[in-house]
């Protein structure tokens, strides 16, 4: 059974790259901001360690005065190979930190998604009055024999840890006794939107009527597929797609300042497993009327708002006695029934519309409707036909 919940993941990209195809969408791109190319973020990192390397070899052979020990002229080209063999260990060291440097800022952007503005905030003010406090703790410590020097730094280190993770879990109350009312990152989940969810379309309804608090977001690669289905050859991908273009738009609209357009690259091979990935890391729940996603992510302990499940729990897609207007675009299974389909892409079987197939039938009356987490699929039949 075809659905509105099947994605059409085998559409391929096109040569030219994603273009907003007329929709006036302000299309971001997989990666809009701007970066400096890795190889000469790597470049300048291990120039700065060469140097670094160079400069500290250089004074460990003052320190161990090798002009002293070996005499003139040998001490120059001693000094030349100290310093030669420190700049060697430098651009061998920056060239695994460059490598290195990039995941963990990675990380770091994935942590701060987590965390909200005030946390933040109160977090590094936590840092500083850390830094105070560790600093005071400090003098007393140097000053113990032996071990003084030695502990300095751990107690430095764990001041500051402590006095920041503290600031950081009681941010809320913290900013509350200085009249700041703070909304906690976790306390209402931002909700990653997927394709099926956009396509579909009742999820604006949802929105429009305030049943979906928190903040909105629309990764980069489900307006990307979308895009695809959008300039596909077929005309039902493509109607479909410029379907989801434009209810982007109304989501944006309806949504306002909710709505996110997150951009940048996610780790993961095809446009669920990104989804999971970038949900897990953003400790978001996921909309979406794809009935594999909605298993895969759940099982993975995230949160998942299924638009179907919430349709069952309200009302019939269909009305028996309703009339529908569908274009029958191939013959059914069974004898003498035609298959159109919705704008929203629900099934409509029509008993008697084998002879109608290419054509636009008006006054289609529903006989039933099926609705379950896996999609919708609406009988009908034509009403000479069933006289």
């Amino acid at each position: 059974m075809t659905t509105s919940t099947d994605k059409e993941r085998s559409a391929q990209a096109d040569p030219s790259g994603p273009r907003a195809s007329g929709s006036g969408l302000p299309y971001p791109g997989p990666s809009p901001e701007p970066r400096p190319p890795r190889g000469i973020v790597a470049l300048v990192t291990q120039a700065v360690l060469m140097l670094l390397g160079a400069l500290g070899a250089y004074q460990i052979g003052r320190s161990v005065d090798l002009g002293a020990a070996l005499g003139e002229p040998w001490h120059y080209f001693a000094y030349v190979g100290v310093i030669a063999l420190g700049a060697i260990v430098g651009w061998t060291v920056g060239g695994f930190i460059a490598r290195w440097l990039p995941s963990r800022m990675g990380a770091i952007d994935r942590a701060a998604d987590k965390r909200s503005a005030g946390e933040l905030i109160v977090g590094a003010l936590g840092l500083v009055v850390g830094l105070v406090a560790a600093a005071l703790a400090g003098v007393a410590v140097a000053r113990l024999p032996v071990v003084g020097p030695y502990l300095l730094l751990p107690v430095v280190l764990l001041v500051a840890y402590v006095f920041t993770r503290i600031a950081a879990r009681k941010h809320a109350d913290i900013l509350r006794l200085v009249g700041i009312r703070s909304r906690s990152a976790s306390a209402v989940p931002p909700r990653l939107i997927d394709s099926s969810a956009i396509i579909d379309g009742r999820i604006v309804d949802v929105m429009d009527a305030r049943f979906m608090p928190g903040q909105i977001v629309i990764p980069a690669f489900v307006l990307e597929e979308i895009q695809r289905l959008a300039d596909s050859a077929d005309p039902e991908k493509r109607q479909r797609g410029r379907r989801g273009l434009d209810l982007v738009e109304r989501i944006r609209e309806v949504g306002e300042q909710r709505v996110q357009m997150r951009t940048g690259e996610v780790a993961g091979d095809g446009v669920d497993a990104k989804l999971v990935n970038l949900a897990r890391d953003m400790h978001a729940g996921i909309v979406t009327t794809d009935y594999g996603l909605n298993k895969v992510a759940r099982l993975q302990g995230i949160e998942v708002l299924n638009v179907n499940e919430l349709a069952i729990a309200l009302k019939p897609v269909a009305l028996p006695g309703e009339v529908l207007s569908v274009r029958v675009i191939r013959e059914g299974r069974e004898y003498d029934q035609g298959v159109g389909y919705l704008d929203d892409g629900t099934m409509v079987v029509v008993e008697g519309g084998r002879a109608l197939v290419g054509s636009d039938v008006t006054d289609v009356e529903v006989t039933s409707a099926i609705q379950n987490p896996s999609g919708k699929m609406i009988f009908a039949r034509i009403p000479a036909a069933g006289r």
